[in-house]
C-alpha cells in the first residue's frame, strides 16, 4: 500500500486493521448514481468483483445488509423467501445513512453504527478477490471475499438478477 493513496481512516478500515486483514485501497472520483458500475469502469475492474453494499429491510422494519455483485440486482422476493421474511426492500436513504452510519454510496459492511445481519450472494464467495466499499464515496478496498463470512457471519444466499 503506498502512502500516496492513502485515503484517511473509516470506520470500516479501521475495523479491517484491528481484525489484522490485508486490504489494498482503491480512490476513485465519485460519481452520484454512477453506483458499482462506474468505479468498476474507471478502476479497470469486471463490475462482477466489485460488490455493492445495500442497506434493506424486513417486513418490520428491521435492517439487513445484502452483498451484491455491482452488475447485478437483488431479488427481493428471492431473498425474502431464504432468509424467513414476509418481504424484503431497500431502505429509503435517509434510513439507511442511520443504520449504517455510512451516506449512500460509501456504505460499508465493516464498521456499520448498528450490528445488522448479513447476505452475501453465495457466487461472490467463489471470487479471488472483491472490490468492496471502504466506507467513504471514491473509496473502494480490495479484500478476499472470505473476510465477509469470518468478520461480519455473512450468510451465503442466491438472489441474483442479471441487471
Amino acid at each position: 500500500m503506498s502512502r500516496k493513496e492513502h485515503v484517511s481512516e473509516t470506520p470500516a478500515t479501521a475495523l479491517l486493521k484491528a481484525s489484522r486483514v490485508a486490504f489494498t485501497e482503491h480512490p476513485y472520483e465519485y460519481l452520484e448514481h454512477g453506483g458499482a458500475q462506474h468505479s468498476a469502469q474507471v478502476l479497470g475492474f469486471d463490475p462482477f468483483s466489485v460488490v455493492k453494499t445495500l442497506v434493506m429491510e424486513d417486513e418490520k422494519a428491521r435492517p439487513l445488509l445484502v452483498l451484491m455483485h455491482g452488475n447485478r440486482k437483488v431479488s427481493t422476493k428471492n431473498l425474502a423467501r431464504q432468509i424467513g421474511a414476509k418481504s424484503v426492500e431497500p431502505c429509503k436513504p435517509e434510513v439507511a445513512n442511520r443504520h449504517s452510519g455510512y451516506l449512500v454510496g460509501g456504505t460499508s459492511p465493516f464498521g456499520t453504527r448498528k450490528q445488522m445481519p448479513v447476505y452475501i450472494e453465495a457466487s461472490i464467495l467463489s471470487l479471488p478477490r472483491i472490490l468492496i466499499n471502504g466506507g467513504r464515496r471514491g473509496y473502494l478496498v480490495g479484500i478476499a471475499p472470505q473476510v465477509c463470512v469470518d468478520l461480519l457471519q455473512a450468510k451465503p444466499v442466491t438472489c441474483a438478477l442479471a441487471e
